[in-house]
């Protein structure tokens, strides 16, 4: 008896979202450890790296969920790979709740990241939540509430290049035929 396949659109989907996620992921994640300069701001002055646009770019363009998951896993591997290691769980739920959020706003009453105004204002939001909780897991880390000040200013520097980026970016994406 031979096997017959049948076409599924709801399968087709499902493979695509997965396909979609995958490549989020690999973004981020190579954006983050290829095009990385690390700051000279004290020993945790962090880095300034192009994951953060790619970040604000794919929840502009694919939303929360999609935000969510390049954000966590992309920079929570660059992490785990990149001697950055303990910082992994702090980078896993500040980008990842970065990415949603982002996302969030940017498809919120129907946009689907179409508003570049809403898109900013999503992006400039996100940033105080990023920066914040990557201070208290910091605060953590070292059992001081001094000590990570010095990874705020190299956070906002990263997020502002992210977002300098990732705006233009995304609206001419919007105006290619996969987006419309």
């Amino acid at each position: 008896m031979q096997k017959t396949t049948s076409y599924s659109p709801a399968a087709n989907s499902r493979t695509l979202d997965l396909i979609l996620s995958a490549m989020a992921i690999a973004l981020v994640f190579v954006a983050t450890l290829l095009l990385n300069i690390r700051l000279p701001i004290a020993a945790n002055g962090g880095l300034v790296h192009l994951g953060t646009a790619m970040l604000f770019i794919i929840a502009i363009l694919f939303g929360p969920k999609k935000g969510l998951i390049a954000g966590a896993i992309g920079m929570g591997l660059f992490d785990l790979v990149s001697g950055w290691t303990l910082w992994a769980p702090i980078t896993i739920v500040a980008r990842g709740l970065q990415g949603y959020l982002v996302g969030k706003i940017a498809w919120s009453g129907g946009r689907n990241g179409g508003s570049t105004a809403f898109n900013i204002f999503a992006a400039t939001l996100s940033i105080p939540l990023m920066v914040a909780i990557y201070y208290v897991g910091e605060a953590i880390i070292f059992s001081s509430w001094i000590i990570p000040a010095a990874s705020i200013p190299g956070n906002l520097v990263q997020n502002f290049v992210g977002l300098i980026i990732a705006i233009p970016v995304a609206v001419a994406l919007k105006k290619t035929p996969f987006f419309k």
